[in-house]
């Protein structure tokens, strides 16, 4: 497990640890919640396409891709004009860990979320930066993309509803790419549903 593999998981243990320490209790999160807006938890499938399904059978479909874990952190709006003049994201870290040795992101951005009329439904947008534990160029091994850089574009779209005041499911679907600046380009996309607790 590579040095960054550690550190996003580290990352994700530390926070959810924190979680009981900084909170009363998950109905009153206070002074937790005045910086941490959501927590988030997800399972995933590795390597899905554009179309939004593995270039697989219907086996490696709903067994052998399904192979990512993800833990995400969305922090509360920032009360500075800037932010109200784009909309108002909210600023997030958050990591995919594979669960099968293949590349592990770690990203960071901002999300902007929208409710969906008078619904508990939304939608919702991150747009920032990701690193991988992945190979650059032709070090990569046979059968391992070959990204052309370290640090790449990161943007996620979801769909979601709020369970309850304090419960959210989303299906989300990323992406990490270079967008053509590096020689290589082997970008990534992977498809998950996400369980968070907001506070």
């Amino acid at each position: 497990m590579s040095k960054l593999l550690y550190a996003a998981f580290a990352l994700a243990v530390s926070t959810l640890g924190a979680l009981p320490a900084q909170a009363q209790s998950l109905t009153s999160p206070e002074p937790f919640a005045n910086v941490v807006d959501e927590l988030r938890i997800g399972v995933g499938y590795h390597l899905v396409y554009y179309t939004m399904f593995p270039p697989a059978t219907p086996q490696e479909l709903y067994l052998d891709r399904l192979q990512d874990i993800s833990f995400d952190v969305l922090f509360t709006t920032p009360d500075l004009d800037a932010f109200y003049w784009i909309g108002s994201p909210r600023p997030e870290i958050g990591t995919t860990l594979n669960t099968k040795g293949e590349d592990s992101l770690l990203h960071a951005g901002l999300t902007w979320t929208v409710p969906v009329f008078d619904t508990p439904f939304y939608v919702e947008g991150t747009f920032g930066a990701a690193t991988h534990t992945g190979y650059l160029g032709n070090e990569a091994p046979v059968g391992r993309r070959k990204y052309g850089c370290r640090v790449n574009f990161y943007e996620r779209f979801g769909v979601g509803v709020n369970v309850t005041d304090h419960m959210t499911a989303t299906v989300a679907y990323e992406h990490m790419s270079n967008a053509g600046l590096c020689e290589y380009n082997a970008g990534i996309s992977n498809l998950g549903l996400k369980i968070g607790w907001k506070f």
